[in-house]
């Protein structure tokens, strides 16, 4: 049967998260059960629209982890994991499922938490009890965890992440989470690997301190990854800006291998909207107290929800 990937957050959709839902013939693994939305960007909030895209991605990520039989948490970073006292962008703990609990959850170890992390996992484990494994350089057989690789370029700044494997019939899914690209021992260790299939976040492009040697470095280990796989998947840091896209299409003609984005490999549109954040306001503008009222429930996005063509169900 092989494996079946269902990604449900990335920039592409219009969020910031790298969620996906694989399902195995006797497993549905959820992978970082998170999203948020830049809380400031270019000195703007998020717009309505961007929230509107926020709240249909949250069902989707509540009723994947409502028939899950695992969750996989890669980090502790906000837009990858249920977080208390969420932002009203991001997904709060005390809206998932009753039956979370009851999943196996594999996370990283408390070794590898950045100071202010500890409290999320503590958080984590108030849910999951002894249903939470750490899992990194673990090897379940069907499902396997990496050793811990740099968020980015430096674990310093951004902490480390766990990788993950999937494999089924001969087919092999690699979650690789926030690496950037930027690690050429993560990026060995996923071909090591052998995966038909691989997801990852691509560089940060839209930052001004990736410094050019870095840049370099992310595309040579893109280059090389595509080399390796049948099927590259780049999303999440890369797509917080339109040059995100124009990276994408260069890499598969300097390849001669198609590489998609997570929009593009479930056959969707592609929305950018923290990149057009400035756009959205300027063809759509939001009046100067909507956040507040917005936080404090007294107006919603339902009709930013309409404008925006998205699939499901307007928010209530």
């Amino acid at each position: 049967m092989g494996l079946n990937i269902d990604i449900i957050s990335a920039e592409s959709f219009g969020v910031r998260g790298l969620c996906c839902l694989i399902g195995t013939p006797g497993r549905r693994i959820v992978i970082d059960p998170g999203i948020a939305l830049g809380y400031v960007r270019h000195g703007l909030l998020p717009h309505p629209l961007q929230i509107a895209a926020g709240i249909a991605v949250r069902r989707q990520i509540l009723a994947a982890l409502d028939t899950a039989t695992d969750v996989v948490i890669s980090h502790f970073h906000g837009d990858h994991i249920p977080v208390a006292n969420a932002n009203p962008y991001q997904l709060d703990i005390r809206q998932l499922p009753p039956t979370t609990g009851s999943k196996r959850c594999w996370c990283p170890s408390e070794t590898s938490l950045l100071p202010g992390m500890r409290k999320r996992l503590d958080d984590l484990e108030k849910v999951f009890g002894s249903n939470m494994h750490v899992a990194q350089d673990c090897d379940q057989g069907e499902i396997s965890f990496s050793p811990l690789f740099p968020h980015g370029g430096s674990k310093d700044c951004g902490g480390t992440v766990m990788m993950t494997r999937i494999a089924d019939s001969g087919h092999v899914f690699v979650h690789a989470s926030d690496i950037q690209l930027l690690n050429d021992r993560a990026v060995d260790h996923i071909i090591e690997w052998q995966p038909t299939t691989v997801i990852a976040a691509g560089p940060p492009i839209y930052l001004d301190r990736l410094n050019a040697t870095k840049r370099e470095q992310a595309r040579h280990n893109a280059i090389r990854l595509v080399e390796h796989v049948r099927n590259v998947i780049l999303d999440h840091h890369l797509l917080r800006s339109m040059d995100g896209l124009t990276w994408l299409r260069d890499l598969s003609e300097v390849t001669g291998k198609r590489v998609y984005c997570a929009a593009e490999w479930m056959g969707r549109p592609v929305r950018l909207l923290e990149a057009n954040r400035i756009k959205l306001y300027e063809d759509m503008p939001v009046p100067a107290d909507w956040h507040t009222r917005y936080a404090n429930g007294k107006t919603d996005v339902r009709t930013y929800f309409e404008l925006s063509h998205f699939s499901g169900q307007p928010p209530e």
